[in-house]
C-alpha cells in the first residue's frame, strides 16, 4: 500500500515516502526526507533538513527531527539526522542533524524508546534497545551503547560515553565515560556498582555475572595502581574474556575520563 497522508500534512514533493507510511494530522515534512516503509507518524510532527528514517518507526505529536543544531557554530551546512528501524519517539522529543565539527551525522539505531520530552543533540551516537525515560538529555557529541537505561531528567555532557546495559539514574547528571555493565547515579554521575538486574533481564548467566562482579572489583575497588595498570593486569590474565576485552576498549578510548566510584 502506497503512503498515507492526511490532508492537513504538509508534505513537501521532494520528501520520500516507503509503503505503508502514514502521515497523520498536521505533520510538516521537509524536502530531502526519506521515511521508510511502516513508519507512523501520528500528528503534528515535524521532521526537517536531510533526515532518512527506517522501517517501522512509531513518531507521537510534536516529535521534532532533523532541526539545525543548537550549537553558535554552526552555519548552516548541509548535515543529517538518520534513524533507523522500530524506534518508538513519544511527545515533544527533539533531534538535531549533525554538524561538520563533530562529523556531520547525527544516528539513532533500531529498537530504542525515547519517551516525552527526550532530548538528542548534534552529532550524537545511540546504538540499539536503549530506553531513555522522560526529558533524558543527550548533548551534542555523545555516544551511547546498546542496551542502557537512561532515567527521568537524566543528563549526559557533551562528548560523554554511556556503554552497553548502562543504568543511569534519575537527575543524575553524567561528566565521565559509564563503563559497560555499571550503575552510575548521584548529581555528579557517580559510579554506584554494577547493573545486575538489567544484566539477569537480558539474559545473562550466574556464572558470567559472577566474573563481571569478580572483574569490577579488581579493577574499580582496588586502589593500587592507576585504573589502567589495573586494567591492563586484568586484561594481561584474561585476554580472551569478552567483557574484558570490552572495559579494556572503552577505558583506552576514553578523553574525558572514567565515572568513578565515590571514596567519601
Amino acid at each position: 500500500m502506497s503512503a498515507v497522508i492526511h490532508p492537513t500534512a504538509i508534505v513537501h514533493e521532494g520528501a520520500t515516502l516507503g509503503p505503508n507510511v502514514q502521515i497523520g494530522p498536521y505533520c510538516i515534512v521537509d524536502a530531502e526526507v526519506e521515511i521508510g516503509e511502516g513508519t507512523v507518524l501520528q500528528s503534528h510532527v515535524v521532521v526537517k533538513n536531510n533526515t532518512t528514517m527506517g522501517k517501522n518507526n512509531i513518531v507521537y505529536p510534536f516529535a521534532s527531527l532533523g532541526q539545525v543544531p543548537q550549537d553558535l557554530k554552526y552555519e548552516g551546512e548541509k548535515t543529517t539526522l538518520i534513524i533507523g528501524d522500530g524506534n518508538t519517539i513519544r511527545e515533544s522529543v527533539t533531534m538535531s542533524i549533525g554538524t561538520n565539527g563533530g562529523g556531520g551525522v547525527t544516528k539513532i539505531g533500531d529498537n530504542n524508546l525515547f519517551m516525552a520530552l527526550a532530548h538528542v543533540g548534534h552529532d550524537t551516537q545511540v546504538g540499539n534497545g536503549n530506553v531513555f525515560a522522560n526529558g533524558a538529555t543527550l548533548a551534542g557529541h555523545v555516544e551511547i551503547g546498546n542496551n542502557a537505561t537512561l532515567g527521568g531528567l537524566s543528563a549526559v555532557h557533551q562528548f560523554t560515553r554511556v556503554g552497553d546495559y548502562v543504568m543511569v539514574g534519575g537527575m543524575t547528571a553524567v561528566d565521565r565515560d559509564a563503563i559497560p555493565y555499571a550503575v552510575v547515579s548521584g548529581g555528579r554521575g557517580v559510579l554506584a556498582g554494577l547493573n545486575l538486574r538489567g544484566l539477569k533481564r537480558r539474559g545473562f548467566d550466574k556464572a558470567r555475572i559472577a566474573r563481571i562482579r569478580e572483574y569490577y572489583s579488581l579493577i574499580f575497588e582496588d586502589q593500587e595502581g592507576t585504573l589502567e595498570e589495573r586494567m591492563q593486569a586484568l586484561w594481561l590474565e584474561n585476554q580472551n574474556c569478552e567483557d574484558i576485552n570490552l572495559w579494556r576498549d572503552f577505558i583506552k578510548g576514553s578523553s574525558r575520563g572514567m565515572s568513578m566510584p565515590s571514596r567519601i
